[in-house]
């Protein structure tokens, strides 16, 4: 699958990108859990999407990493698609991206827009936090 096949409320997305860019990492409560959130950019030979990564993700995913996302799903906030694992999908790190845009390539405005209003585009899905039921405090 590629970037331009992807549409809203799309599941079991498997695709494998190139992570240009991450944002800081936001940080929220829902259902009294603490939880953390960042939206990267990834890209493939197709276009670009923003990437919603969740908690630990966030630590091990870095820009130029070339990452296989699988059983993962397509939401669409404020007008744009957004890749995302879910609850069930899972992220893995491949290896590395073979090029990396300039800062100033068109790519970057929305990251850029993040930083400058981080609450803006907090779009905290429960399907992504929900309690499994186990005794682990992951999120």
């Amino acid at each position: 699958m590629q970037i331009k096949d992807l549409k809203p409320k799309m599941g079991n997305v498997d695709v494998i990108v190139d992570v240009i860019d991450i944002g800081e990492a936001r940080e929220f409560q829902k259902f009294g859990k603490p939880g953390r959130v960042a939206t990267a950019i990834a890209k493939d030979e197709t276009g670009d999407v923003k990437l919603t990564l969740w908690n630990e993700d966030i630590d091990k995913v870095k820009a130029g990493d070339k990452v296989h996302l699988t059983n993962g799903y397509v939401n669409e906030w404020q007008g744009e698609i957004q890749l995302t694992t879910g609850r069930m999908g899972k992220m893995e790190i491949v290896g590395k991206s073979e090029s990396i845009p300039k800062k100033d390539d068109a790519i970057y405005s929305n990251i850029q827009r993040k930083e400058e209003n981080p609450d803006e585009d907090l779009n905290v899905e429960e399907e992504n936090i929900e309690d499994d039921g186990s005794d682990d405090d992951e999120i």
